[in-house]
């Protein structure tokens, strides 16, 4: 379980469509498989790709609280 709360996900990736999110994962994604990356680098770079990820959690969340409303919306 994540300790990470949105508190903690700076103003930047908060404001990230999931399309722009997933899209600056894969850049990071790419950029941490080479070899010739140096540490720090990549320690930022993993970083930041840990909040991504989590913004996309959220998003993905949010969508499924508003699926279901909905879906009992429909249902009453």
């Amino acid at each position: 379980m994540s300790l990470m709360k949105n508190e903690n996900i700076p103003a930047d990736i908060k404001s990230k469509s999931l399309k722009e999110a997933k899209d600056e994962i894969n850049q990071i994604l790419e950029k941490l498989e080479k070899n010739d990356a140096d540490l720090e680098a990549s320690k930022i770079d993993y970083e930041r790709l840990v909040k991504l990820n989590y913004h996309v959690d959220q998003i993905f969340k949010k969508k499924g609280k508003e699926i279901n409303s909905s879906v009992k919306k429909n249902n009453d």
